[in-house]
């Protein structure tokens, strides 16, 4: 029989304290070490129905990985993540497992679930310390295929299409890949320097990135199949419009999206002393959403050096971030206005913010989204002192490429219409993540650029090549 470990409660992640985290960007969690790693994999008892694996979007084997950890085969559990996963040390920090594969897992039911993600990213971590040489890439057979977007899902769809031997261009607005992974995670969060060794990963497996190509200007959508000879393209652009409260003041100077805060932040580094990209750094900030962004967003305005309030017009019960970063939000120093809802940018006579009018809220019937409705209280005003504000409330997809694409049909908000396997309303042009869905989580965009890759390969075997 196994040897499992009963224990009820994960092994503790090693973290900087809260005092320390709080004045610098370096990574808050530091990772388990072997012993630890296998002991909280002994904590899986290999349950026949592997329930785990069905809240994975990607489709990982969690158990088999997870069982070869506890047999200290790190390597091994590394390629059998690798197998599912273009991104497992990404994944490994910032996937909300708890909703998702750790939300089913079965030891959950008597005390907390196993430590899946943690587990991953030992793996792959271990897997980057004592890789000695990338893994050969598979011969690519000529047929041309672009990703436009190098976030989750095109990663995750270049990926795929990689292994199958496509030839596979990936196109990046920005100056550097890696999308939402790059300009919207802080560094405490993820550092970067694990995200450009996944993508120097696929580049081993053979993908070209191009970046500062912007389509819809650089290329049109046509002009990649007419004059660049790719036969199939991914639509993975994300959703990087911010959204605003269109409230009295919210042009004044002060007031930031969370895009173009985090942007600055962490594609930039506008927090060193010497970046050439500055960052307003206020006294007292309030930070409007109580999304994952919106605590990125706080806690960083924290590691500036800012008093942070996050004001959410919920209860604390409906906040969407996930708890662990709520936690480490308050443990560093940030403080919370729940059930308050902004009505006004308060500004001083050349037009600077001095503060946040609100109105307290009761929260009323479930609305279409299935949360209770938050009802504003009569005589509940106050005014939150603040020298800047960061809206953190959601994102839309940007409209460059519809409005420069004939016969791309698209939603009321923006987002690209599909099908369940990513095909979009014109012949050889899929689309999956944020593009489609709106803002949502890094894994559901990977899973979504995973099943574009599985529809881009069967639509090219039916098709004549052009070679």
């Amino acid at each position: 029989m196994p040897n499992f470990n009963m224990t009820l409660n994960k092994h503790t992640m090693p973290a900087q304290s809260p005092s320390e985290r709080a004045k610098n960007f370096r990574e808050v969690a530091l990772g388990y070490d072997e012993n630890t790693a296998v002991e909280e994999a002994r904590r899986c008892v290999r349950c026949k129905t592997r329930p785990c694996v069905t809240g994975c979007p990607v489709g990982i084997d969690i158990p088999a990985f997870v069982g070869l950890v506890a047999e200290g085969k790190f390597e091994e559990a590394y390629e059998v993540i690798r197998a599912a996963s273009s991104l497992p040390a990404v994944c490994g920090r910032v996937c909300a497992q708890e909703t998702q594969c750790e939300g089913k897992c079965t030891r959950g039911i008597k005390g907390e679930p196993v430590a899946i993600g943690r587990l991953e990213r030992f793996v792959a971590d271990r897997h980057m310390q004592n890789a000695s040489a990338s893994a050969a890439a598979p011969a690519v057979g000529g047929r041309k295929v672009a990703v436009v977007g190098s976030g989750p899902a095109g990663l995750a769809c270049a990926g795929d299409l990689a292994k199958l031997g496509y030839d596979v261009t990936v196109f990046e607005a920005l100056h550097l890949a890696g999308g939402v992974l790059m300009y919207g995670i802080p560094e405490f969060r993820l550092p970067k320097e694990i995200v450009r060794r996944e993508i120097a990963g696929l580049e081993a497996l053979g993908v070209k990135f191009v970046t500062n190509a912007v389509i819809g200007q650089a290329f049109l959508l046509e002009e990649l199949f007419e004059e660049e000879g790719f036969e199939a393209v991914f639509l993975g652009t994300g959703a990087g419009l911010p959204r605003f409260m269109n409230i009295p003041g919210e042009n004044a100077k002060g007031v930031f999206s969370a895009n173009e805060f985090l942007t600055r932040i962490n594609l930039m580094k506008a927090y060193e002393p010497d970046a050439e990209t500055p960052v307003f750094r206020a006294a007292r900030t309030v930070v409007v959403g109580g999304g994952n962004v919106a605590m990125d967003a706080a806690r960083c305005a924290r590691r500036l050096g800012s008093e942070v309030t996050v004001v959410y017009r919920r209860s604390e019960a409906e906040l969407p971030a996930r708890r662990e970063e709520v936690l480490h939000a308050k443990e560093e120093g940030i403080g919370f206005a729940f059930l308050t809802n902004p009505v006004e940018i308060v500004c001083d006579g050349e037009d600077n913010v001095v503060g946040v009018r609100c109105v307290g809220m009761t929260l009323g019937e479930a609305d279409e989204s299935g949360r209770r409705r938050p009802i504003a209280l009569e005589g509940s005003e106050r005014v939150i002192p603040a020298a800047c504000v960061i809206m953190a409330l959601g994102t839309s997809p940007n409209p460059l490429i519809a409005r420069t694409s004939v016969g791309l049909a698209t939603g009321p908000r923006g987002e690209i219409l599909t099908d369940a396997e990513g095909r979009t309303s014109l012949p050889g042009v899929f689309a999956g993540g944020d593009a489609v869905t709106g803002a949502a989580t890094v894994i559901l965009a990977m899973g979504a650029g995973k099943t574009a890759a599985r529809s881009i390969d069967a639509y090219l075997k039916e098709k004549p090549s052009r070679n």
